[in-house]
Protein backbone atom coordinates (compact mmCIF):
# COMPACT_ATOMS: atom_id res chain seq x y z
CA UNK A 1 0.00 0.00 0.00
CA UNK A 2 1.25 3.33 -0.46
CA UNK A 3 1.31 5.18 3.02
CA UNK A 4 1.72 8.75 1.49
CA UNK A 5 -1.69 9.44 3.35
CA UNK A 6 -0.12 8.52 6.32
CA UNK A 7 3.25 10.86 6.33
CA UNK A 8 1.59 13.48 8.67
CA UNK A 9 5.06 14.30 9.84
CA UNK A 10 5.14 17.85 8.19
CA UNK A 11 1.63 18.78 9.03
CA UNK A 12 0.60 20.85 12.19
CA UNK A 13 -2.98 20.88 13.57
CA UNK A 14 -4.36 23.12 15.76
CA UNK A 15 -6.87 22.17 18.13
CA UNK A 16 -9.34 24.57 19.67
CA UNK A 17 -12.35 23.31 22.51
CA UNK A 18 -13.42 22.18 25.87
CA UNK A 19 -10.13 20.15 27.66
CA UNK A 20 -10.93 17.73 30.31
CA UNK A 21 -9.26 15.40 32.51
CA UNK A 22 -10.75 11.52 32.08
CA UNK A 23 -9.64 10.15 35.31
CA UNK A 24 -10.41 5.91 35.83
CA UNK A 25 -10.66 4.28 39.66
CA UNK A 26 -9.70 0.84 39.01
CA UNK A 27 -10.62 -1.69 41.56
CA UNK A 28 -12.42 -4.88 42.96
CA UNK A 29 -15.47 -5.35 44.15
CA UNK A 30 -16.37 -8.25 46.62
CA UNK A 31 -18.87 -7.01 48.94
CA UNK A 32 -21.90 -4.42 49.49
CA UNK A 33 -21.40 -1.67 51.80
CA UNK A 34 -23.12 -1.45 54.96
CA UNK A 35 -23.79 2.01 54.84
CA UNK A 36 -26.38 1.54 51.86
CA UNK A 37 -27.04 -0.70 49.01
CA UNK A 38 -23.60 -0.36 46.97
CA UNK A 39 -21.09 -2.01 45.82
CA UNK A 40 -17.50 -1.30 47.49
CA UNK A 41 -14.71 -0.72 45.49
CA UNK A 42 -11.57 -0.90 46.85
CA UNK A 43 -9.02 1.33 44.44
CA UNK A 44 -6.31 -0.37 43.37
CA UNK A 45 -5.03 2.04 40.79
CA UNK A 46 -5.55 5.53 39.24
CA UNK A 47 -5.28 6.52 36.22
CA UNK A 48 -5.62 9.93 34.03
CA UNK A 49 -6.15 10.64 30.18
CA UNK A 50 -7.23 13.77 28.48
CA UNK A 51 -10.39 14.18 27.59
CA UNK A 52 -12.98 16.37 24.99
CA UNK A 53 -10.83 18.50 23.01
CA UNK A 54 -7.55 16.98 24.76
CA UNK A 55 -8.46 13.92 23.28
CA UNK A 56 -8.50 14.90 20.12
CA UNK A 57 -4.97 16.68 20.16
CA UNK A 58 -3.74 13.21 21.67
CA UNK A 59 -5.47 11.40 18.31
CA UNK A 60 -3.22 13.64 16.38
CA UNK A 61 -0.26 13.55 18.34
CA UNK A 62 -0.46 9.51 18.00
CA UNK A 63 -1.21 9.63 14.65
CA UNK A 64 2.51 11.67 14.52
CA UNK A 65 1.42 15.20 13.52
CA UNK A 66 2.68 18.15 15.53
CA UNK A 67 -0.33 19.48 17.25
CA UNK A 68 -1.01 22.50 19.46
CA UNK A 69 -3.91 22.50 21.75
CA UNK A 70 -6.20 26.05 23.30
CA UNK A 71 -8.53 25.39 26.01
CA UNK A 72 -9.49 26.53 29.56
CA UNK A 73 -8.58 24.53 32.55
CA UNK A 74 -7.96 26.02 36.44
CA UNK A 75 -5.23 26.58 38.82
CA UNK A 76 -5.48 23.14 40.06
CA UNK A 77 -3.45 20.04 40.45
CA UNK A 78 -5.92 18.52 38.01
CA UNK A 79 -4.27 20.94 34.98
CA UNK A 80 -1.30 20.08 35.94
CA UNK A 81 -2.02 16.30 35.33
CA UNK A 82 -3.69 16.97 32.20
CA UNK A 83 -1.03 18.74 30.78
CA UNK A 84 1.77 16.47 31.87
CA UNK A 85 -0.22 13.45 30.22
CA UNK A 86 -0.63 15.49 26.97
CA UNK A 87 3.10 17.17 26.40
CA UNK A 88 4.17 13.48 27.50
CA UNK A 89 2.76 12.47 23.62
CA UNK A 90 4.63 16.05 22.19
CA UNK A 91 0.89 18.26 22.21
CA UNK A 92 2.14 21.98 22.84
CA UNK A 93 -0.29 23.00 25.91
CA UNK A 94 -1.79 26.86 25.24
CA UNK A 95 -4.25 27.11 28.15
CA UNK A 96 -5.98 30.20 29.23
CA UNK A 97 -6.12 29.47 32.87
CA UNK A 98 -9.15 30.71 34.64
CA UNK A 99 -8.77 31.88 38.45
CA UNK A 100 -12.00 30.85 38.89
CA UNK A 101 -13.04 28.16 37.18
CA UNK A 102 -11.41 24.50 38.27
CA UNK A 103 -10.39 22.22 35.23
CA UNK A 104 -13.15 19.90 33.84
CA UNK A 105 -12.78 16.52 35.53
CA UNK A 106 -14.62 13.31 34.90
CA UNK A 107 -13.95 10.45 37.35
CA UNK A 108 -15.13 6.97 36.87
CA UNK A 109 -15.22 4.26 39.12
CA UNK A 110 -14.34 1.00 37.35
CA UNK A 111 -14.42 -2.99 38.16
CA UNK A 112 -13.74 -5.66 35.65
CA UNK A 113 -13.59 -3.68 33.03
CA UNK A 114 -17.18 -1.92 33.68
CA UNK A 115 -18.00 2.12 34.64
CA UNK A 116 -19.88 1.68 38.04
CA UNK A 117 -20.51 5.56 38.14
CA UNK A 118 -19.07 8.83 36.98
CA UNK A 119 -19.18 11.55 38.56
CA UNK A 120 -18.51 15.18 36.78
CA UNK A 121 -16.44 18.04 38.57
CA UNK A 122 -16.97 21.24 36.21
CA UNK A 123 -18.36 24.73 36.06
CA UNK A 124 -19.12 26.90 32.96
CA UNK A 125 -18.34 30.80 32.65
CA UNK A 126 -18.64 32.13 29.23
CA UNK A 127 -16.89 35.70 30.51
CA UNK A 128 -15.74 38.21 27.93
CA UNK A 129 -12.00 38.01 29.36
CA UNK A 130 -11.79 33.98 28.66
CA UNK A 131 -13.30 34.40 25.04
CA UNK A 132 -10.84 37.61 24.02
CA UNK A 133 -7.56 35.32 25.45
CA UNK A 134 -8.88 32.11 23.56
CA UNK A 135 -9.43 34.20 20.73
CA UNK A 136 -5.99 35.69 21.32
CA UNK A 137 -3.90 32.57 21.09
CA UNK A 138 -5.73 31.05 18.17
CA UNK A 139 -4.71 34.06 15.87
CA UNK A 140 -1.37 33.37 17.21
CA UNK A 141 -1.34 29.71 16.21
CA UNK A 142 -2.98 29.80 12.88
CA UNK A 143 -0.17 31.01 11.05
CA UNK A 144 1.67 27.79 10.90
CA UNK A 145 -1.25 25.60 11.27
CA UNK A 146 -2.44 23.57 8.50
CA UNK A 147 -6.09 22.68 9.80
CA UNK A 148 -7.86 24.19 12.88
CA UNK A 149 -10.41 21.85 14.65
CA UNK A 150 -12.79 23.35 16.88
CA UNK A 151 -13.84 20.91 19.44
CA UNK A 152 -17.30 21.68 21.34
CA UNK A 153 -18.58 20.17 24.29
CA UNK A 154 -20.76 23.63 25.20
CA UNK A 155 -18.42 23.62 28.47
CA UNK A 156 -17.32 27.74 27.28
CA UNK A 157 -14.64 27.71 25.65
CA UNK A 158 -16.34 28.14 22.15
CA UNK A 159 -18.69 30.78 23.54
CA UNK A 160 -17.64 32.89 20.61
CA UNK A 161 -17.20 30.52 18.30
CA UNK A 162 -18.42 32.14 15.30
CA UNK A 163 -15.69 34.66 15.70
CA UNK A 164 -12.88 31.76 16.20
CA UNK A 165 -14.54 30.30 12.28
CA UNK A 166 -14.00 34.12 11.15
CA UNK A 167 -10.15 34.15 11.90
CA UNK A 168 -9.53 30.90 10.39
CA UNK A 169 -11.17 32.03 7.33
CA UNK A 170 -9.26 35.18 7.24
CA UNK A 171 -5.84 33.21 7.86
CA UNK A 172 -7.18 30.55 5.05
CA UNK A 173 -6.61 27.49 6.87
CA UNK A 174 -9.62 24.70 6.93
CA UNK A 175 -11.91 24.35 9.84
CA UNK A 176 -13.48 21.42 11.03
CA UNK A 177 -16.26 20.98 13.63
CA UNK A 178 -17.30 18.40 16.12
CA UNK A 179 -20.26 20.58 17.33
CA UNK A 180 -22.96 20.45 20.11
CA UNK A 181 -26.36 21.98 21.22
CA UNK A 182 -29.34 22.83 18.81
CA UNK A 183 -27.81 25.58 16.96
CA UNK A 184 -25.90 25.30 14.05
CA UNK A 185 -25.62 28.62 12.42
CA UNK A 186 -23.08 29.36 15.21
CA UNK A 187 -20.89 26.77 12.64
CA UNK A 188 -21.77 28.76 9.56
CA UNK A 189 -18.55 29.06 7.21
CA UNK A 190 -16.60 25.81 8.69
CA UNK A 191 -15.01 23.35 6.45
CA UNK A 192 -16.92 20.76 7.76
CA UNK A 193 -19.09 19.82 10.37
CA UNK A 194 -19.26 16.40 11.97
CA UNK A 195 -22.65 15.94 14.21
CA UNK A 196 -23.67 12.46 14.97
CA UNK A 197 -26.90 11.63 14.37
CA UNK A 198 -29.13 12.47 17.42
CA UNK A 199 -27.32 16.26 17.09
CA UNK A 200 -28.11 16.04 13.56
CA UNK A 201 -31.58 15.18 14.02
CA UNK A 202 -31.85 17.89 16.64
CA UNK A 203 -31.30 20.00 13.81
CA UNK A 204 -33.09 18.84 11.08
CA UNK A 205 -36.20 17.17 12.78
CA UNK A 206 -36.38 13.82 12.50
CA UNK A 207 -35.62 11.16 9.68
CA UNK A 208 -37.82 8.89 8.48
CA UNK A 209 -35.82 7.02 5.54
CA UNK A 210 -32.54 7.04 4.03
CA UNK A 211 -33.82 9.76 1.15
CA UNK A 212 -35.09 11.89 4.15
CA UNK A 213 -31.46 11.63 5.14
CA UNK A 214 -29.82 12.31 2.06
CA UNK A 215 -32.26 15.43 1.49
CA UNK A 216 -31.92 17.09 5.02
CA UNK A 217 -28.26 16.80 5.04
CA UNK A 218 -27.76 18.46 1.74
CA UNK A 219 -30.11 21.18 2.86
CA UNK A 220 -28.26 21.63 5.94
CA UNK A 221 -24.78 21.80 4.23
CA UNK A 222 -25.91 24.48 1.66
CA UNK A 223 -28.21 26.41 4.76
CA UNK A 224 -24.59 26.96 6.48
CA UNK A 225 -22.26 27.39 3.82
CA UNK A 226 -19.91 24.52 4.91
CA UNK A 227 -17.89 22.28 2.54
CA UNK A 228 -18.74 19.04 3.78
CA UNK A 229 -21.01 17.56 6.10
CA UNK A 230 -19.86 14.39 8.04
CA UNK A 231 -22.89 12.95 10.00
CA UNK A 232 -21.82 9.65 11.70
CA UNK A 233 -24.28 6.78 12.64
CA UNK A 234 -23.11 4.55 15.21
CA UNK A 235 -23.87 0.62 14.02
CA UNK A 236 -25.40 2.34 10.71
CA UNK A 237 -21.97 3.73 9.80
CA UNK A 238 -21.60 7.55 8.44
CA UNK A 239 -22.49 9.65 5.62
CA UNK A 240 -20.32 12.15 3.84
CA UNK A 241 -22.47 15.18 1.84
CA UNK A 242 -20.08 17.20 -0.14
CA UNK A 243 -20.46 19.98 -2.86
CA UNK A 244 -21.37 19.61 -6.18
CA UNK A 245 -21.01 14.82 -5.33
CA UNK A 246 -23.90 12.71 -4.64
CA UNK A 247 -23.87 11.47 -0.68
CA UNK A 248 -21.24 9.18 0.27
CA UNK A 249 -22.10 6.50 2.65
CA UNK A 250 -19.99 3.93 4.57
CA UNK A 251 -21.32 1.11 6.92
CA UNK A 252 -19.62 1.14 10.40
CA UNK A 253 -15.66 -0.78 10.07
CA UNK A 254 -16.47 -2.17 13.94
CA UNK A 255 -16.41 -5.58 15.01
CA UNK A 256 -16.79 -5.59 18.48
CA UNK A 257 -17.51 -2.50 20.92
CA UNK A 258 -16.60 -2.16 24.21
CA UNK A 259 -16.55 1.40 24.55
CA UNK A 260 -18.00 4.30 22.51
CA UNK A 261 -16.31 6.91 24.35
CA UNK A 262 -13.91 9.71 22.55
CA UNK A 263 -15.02 7.60 19.62
CA UNK A 264 -16.38 10.99 17.81
CA UNK A 265 -12.86 12.52 18.71
CA UNK A 266 -11.01 9.54 17.00
CA UNK A 267 -13.20 10.55 13.88
CA UNK A 268 -12.24 14.32 13.46
CA UNK A 269 -8.67 13.22 14.60
CA UNK A 270 -7.98 11.21 11.78
CA UNK A 271 -10.47 13.00 9.51
CA UNK A 272 -8.62 16.13 9.53
CA UNK A 273 -4.89 14.65 9.29
CA UNK A 274 -5.78 12.28 5.93
CA UNK A 275 -7.69 15.39 4.70
CA UNK A 276 -4.79 17.92 5.26
CA UNK A 277 -2.78 15.30 3.15
CA UNK A 278 -4.69 13.42 0.47
CA UNK A 279 -7.58 16.59 -0.18
CA UNK A 280 -10.06 14.45 -0.36
CA UNK A 281 -12.90 13.95 1.79
CA UNK A 282 -13.97 10.57 0.59
CA UNK A 283 -10.36 9.38 1.41
CA UNK A 284 -10.60 10.97 5.22
CA UNK A 285 -14.15 9.96 5.70
CA UNK A 286 -12.80 6.18 4.93
CA UNK A 287 -9.75 6.33 7.31
CA UNK A 288 -11.42 8.50 9.95
CA UNK A 289 -14.50 5.30 9.76
CA UNK A 290 -11.40 2.68 10.18
CA UNK A 291 -9.75 4.30 13.16
CA UNK A 292 -13.29 4.27 14.98
CA UNK A 293 -13.63 1.42 14.53
CA UNK A 294 -10.85 0.51 16.02
CA UNK A 295 -10.61 2.33 19.62
CA UNK A 296 -14.39 1.58 19.91
CA UNK A 297 -13.07 -2.06 20.18
CA UNK A 298 -10.80 -0.41 23.18
CA UNK A 299 -11.90 0.21 27.23
CA UNK A 300 -12.09 4.29 27.97
CA UNK A 301 -10.49 7.32 25.57
CA UNK A 302 -8.24 5.21 23.79
CA UNK A 303 -6.05 6.15 20.59
CA UNK A 304 -4.99 5.10 16.96
CA UNK A 305 -1.48 5.07 15.81
CA UNK A 306 -0.66 5.80 12.20
CA UNK A 307 0.91 2.51 12.02
CA UNK A 308 -2.03 0.56 13.03
CA UNK A 309 -4.01 2.45 10.80
CA UNK A 310 -1.90 1.99 7.94
CA UNK A 311 -2.02 -1.74 8.49
CA UNK A 312 -5.19 -1.57 8.85
CA UNK A 313 -6.21 -0.34 5.56
CA UNK A 314 -3.63 -2.46 3.69
CA UNK A 315 -5.19 -5.70 4.75
CA UNK A 316 -8.46 -3.51 3.16
CA UNK A 317 -6.22 -2.82 0.26
CA UNK A 318 -5.40 -6.53 -0.67
CA UNK A 319 -8.65 -8.42 -0.08
CA UNK A 320 -9.97 -6.35 -3.15
CA UNK A 321 -12.37 -8.23 -5.15
CA UNK A 322 -11.68 -8.36 -8.73
CA UNK A 323 -14.46 -9.40 -11.83
CA UNK A 324 -18.05 -8.75 -12.21
CA UNK A 325 -19.50 -6.64 -9.68
CA UNK A 326 -22.28 -4.46 -10.03
CA UNK A 327 -21.64 -0.66 -9.90
CA UNK A 328 -22.81 -0.45 -6.00
CA UNK A 329 -19.80 -2.52 -5.05
CA UNK A 330 -17.64 -0.96 -7.65
CA UNK A 331 -17.54 1.88 -6.03
CA UNK A 332 -16.04 1.07 -2.74
CA UNK A 333 -13.56 -1.29 -4.41
CA UNK A 334 -12.12 2.24 -6.29
CA UNK A 335 -12.30 4.10 -2.99
CA UNK A 336 -9.94 1.28 -1.60
CA UNK A 337 -7.85 1.67 -4.24
CA UNK A 338 -7.21 5.13 -4.57
CA UNK A 339 -6.73 5.77 -0.96
CA UNK A 340 -3.61 2.87 -1.91
CA UNK A 341 -2.40 5.17 -4.33
CA UNK A 342 -3.69 3.34 -7.50
CA UNK A 343 -4.34 5.09 -10.42
CA UNK A 344 -7.82 3.51 -12.18
CA UNK A 345 -8.43 4.00 -15.59
CA UNK A 346 -12.22 3.57 -17.17
CA UNK A 347 -13.45 2.33 -20.61
CA UNK A 348 -16.75 1.04 -21.49
CA UNK A 349 -18.45 -0.48 -24.87
CA UNK A 350 -20.84 -3.24 -26.13
CA UNK A 351 -18.01 -5.71 -27.13
CA UNK A 352 -20.76 -8.24 -28.38
CA UNK A 353 -17.96 -10.13 -30.05
CA UNK A 354 -14.49 -9.86 -28.73
CA UNK A 355 -11.42 -9.89 -31.02
CA UNK A 356 -7.95 -9.23 -30.99
CA UNK A 357 -8.86 -5.42 -31.38
CA UNK A 358 -10.58 -5.39 -28.34
CA UNK A 359 -7.32 -7.27 -26.66
CA UNK A 360 -4.91 -4.74 -27.58
CA UNK A 361 -7.25 -1.79 -27.39
CA UNK A 362 -7.23 -3.25 -23.17
CA UNK A 363 -3.78 -3.54 -23.06
CA UNK A 364 -3.31 0.20 -23.97
CA UNK A 365 -5.44 1.22 -21.41
CA UNK A 366 -3.85 -0.98 -18.69
CA UNK A 367 -0.66 0.77 -19.47
CA UNK A 368 -2.58 4.09 -18.36
CA UNK A 369 -2.60 2.97 -14.69
CA UNK A 370 -2.90 0.66 -12.08
CA UNK A 371 -6.30 -0.60 -12.40
CA UNK A 372 -8.88 -1.29 -15.52
CA UNK A 373 -12.41 -0.88 -15.60
CA UNK A 374 -14.60 -2.32 -18.29
CA UNK A 375 -18.22 -0.88 -18.58
CA UNK A 376 -21.03 -3.20 -20.74
CA UNK A 377 -23.75 -1.75 -22.15
CA UNK A 378 -26.35 -3.76 -21.31
CA UNK A 379 -28.93 -5.92 -23.30
CA UNK A 380 -31.92 -3.35 -24.00
CA UNK A 381 -29.25 -0.67 -24.40
CA UNK A 382 -27.32 -2.54 -27.27
CA UNK A 383 -30.20 -2.86 -28.71
CA UNK A 384 -31.43 0.73 -28.84
CA UNK A 385 -27.78 1.50 -30.16
CA UNK A 386 -27.06 -1.22 -33.05
CA UNK A 387 -31.16 -2.83 -33.41
CA UNK A 388 -33.49 -5.31 -32.49
CA UNK A 389 -30.50 -8.26 -34.25
CA UNK A 390 -28.04 -6.76 -31.83
CA UNK A 391 -26.41 -8.22 -29.00
CA UNK A 392 -25.09 -11.09 -30.90
CA UNK A 393 -24.48 -12.43 -26.92
CA UNK A 394 -25.75 -10.95 -24.14
CA UNK A 395 -24.94 -9.45 -21.07
CA UNK A 396 -23.58 -12.50 -18.82
CA UNK A 397 -22.44 -14.10 -22.03
CA UNK A 398 -20.09 -10.73 -23.13
CA UNK A 399 -19.28 -9.85 -19.34
CA UNK A 400 -17.87 -13.49 -18.23
CA UNK A 401 -15.66 -13.60 -21.67
CA UNK A 402 -14.25 -9.82 -20.92
CA UNK A 403 -13.56 -11.09 -17.02
CA UNK A 404 -10.92 -13.76 -18.59
CA UNK A 405 -9.42 -10.99 -20.33
CA UNK A 406 -5.69 -10.29 -18.10
CA UNK A 407 -6.03 -6.17 -18.43
CA UNK A 408 -9.13 -6.00 -17.06
CA UNK A 409 -10.19 -6.17 -13.16
CA UNK A 410 -13.03 -4.83 -12.63
CA UNK A 411 -16.60 -5.88 -15.03
CA UNK A 412 -19.82 -3.68 -14.73
CA UNK A 413 -22.67 -2.66 -16.77
CA UNK A 414 -25.23 0.13 -17.44
CA UNK A 415 -28.23 0.29 -18.95
CA UNK A 416 -28.61 3.55 -19.95
CA UNK A 417 -27.91 4.78 -23.61
CA UNK A 418 -24.26 6.38 -22.65
CA UNK A 419 -22.05 6.02 -19.32
CA UNK A 420 -22.42 8.86 -18.11
CA UNK A 421 -23.88 8.73 -14.94
CA UNK A 422 -21.96 5.88 -13.82
CA UNK A 423 -18.65 7.93 -14.91
CA UNK A 424 -20.01 10.38 -12.37
CA UNK A 425 -20.55 8.26 -10.00
CA UNK A 426 -17.03 6.02 -9.74
CA UNK A 427 -14.78 9.41 -10.86
CA UNK A 428 -12.15 7.39 -11.79
CA UNK A 429 -8.57 8.50 -12.61
CA UNK A 430 -8.46 7.92 -16.14
CA UNK A 431 -11.24 8.09 -18.87
CA UNK A 432 -10.49 6.22 -22.12
CA UNK A 433 -11.94 5.90 -25.48
CA UNK A 434 -11.03 3.99 -28.80
CA UNK A 435 -11.84 5.60 -32.07
CA UNK A 436 -12.25 8.64 -33.87
CA UNK A 437 -13.33 10.66 -30.74
CA UNK A 438 -11.67 13.85 -29.82
CA UNK A 439 -12.08 14.66 -25.78
CA UNK A 440 -14.65 17.20 -26.02
CA UNK A 441 -17.09 14.71 -27.67
CA UNK A 442 -16.77 11.67 -24.97
CA UNK A 443 -19.32 11.62 -22.47
CA UNK A 444 -18.01 12.19 -19.01
CA UNK A 445 -14.43 13.73 -20.02
CA UNK A 446 -16.00 16.91 -18.11
CA UNK A 447 -16.43 15.26 -14.81
CA UNK A 448 -13.15 13.28 -15.05
CA UNK A 449 -11.47 16.76 -15.89
CA UNK A 450 -13.22 18.72 -13.22
CA UNK A 451 -12.08 15.91 -10.57
CA UNK A 452 -8.32 16.05 -11.82
CA UNK A 453 -8.35 13.18 -13.93
CA UNK A 454 -7.54 12.54 -17.40
CA UNK A 455 -9.11 11.56 -20.54
CA UNK A 456 -6.92 9.79 -23.46
CA UNK A 457 -8.05 8.65 -26.76
CA UNK A 458 -6.62 5.40 -28.32
CA UNK A 459 -6.85 3.62 -31.85
CA UNK A 460 -8.24 0.24 -32.44
CA UNK A 461 -6.25 -2.16 -33.92
CA UNK A 462 -6.88 -1.68 -37.47
CA UNK A 463 -8.32 -5.03 -39.08
CA UNK A 464 -10.80 -6.19 -36.50
CA UNK A 465 -14.25 -5.20 -35.94
CA UNK A 466 -17.23 -6.66 -34.89
CA UNK A 467 -19.65 -5.64 -37.46
CA UNK A 468 -17.28 -7.52 -40.11
CA UNK A 469 -16.79 -10.83 -38.01
CA UNK A 470 -20.81 -10.22 -37.91
CA UNK A 471 -21.17 -10.09 -41.54
CA UNK A 472 -18.78 -12.89 -42.89
CA UNK A 473 -20.65 -15.14 -40.37
CA UNK A 474 -23.92 -14.38 -42.22
CA UNK A 475 -21.86 -15.31 -45.84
Amino acid sequence: MNSSYLNFKDKHILVVGDVMLDRYWHGGTSRISPEAPVQVVKVSNIEDRPGGAANVALGLAKLGLSVTLVGVVGHDENAVALERCLESSGVICRFVRSEHLPTITKLRVMSRHQQLIRLDFEERDDCLSQNEAVATMVKECLTNSDAVIYSDYQKGCLADVPSLIKLSNNAKVPSFVDPKGDDFSIYRGATLVKPNFVEFETIVGTCSSESDIQTKGTQLKEQFGWDALLVTRGEDGLVLFENDKAPFSLATSAKEVYDVTGAGDTVIAALTAVYVTSKRFTDAVEYANQAAGFVVGKLGTASITAGQLDAIMYQRSHSTNFGVLAPAELLEQIKLAQMSGEKVVFTNGCFDILHPGHVAYMKQAKALGDRLIVAVNTDASVKRLKGEKRPINDLVHRMAVLEGVGAIDWVTWFDEDTPKELIETLSPDVLVKGGDYSIDTIVGADHVLKQGGEVKVLSFVDGYSTTSIIEKANL
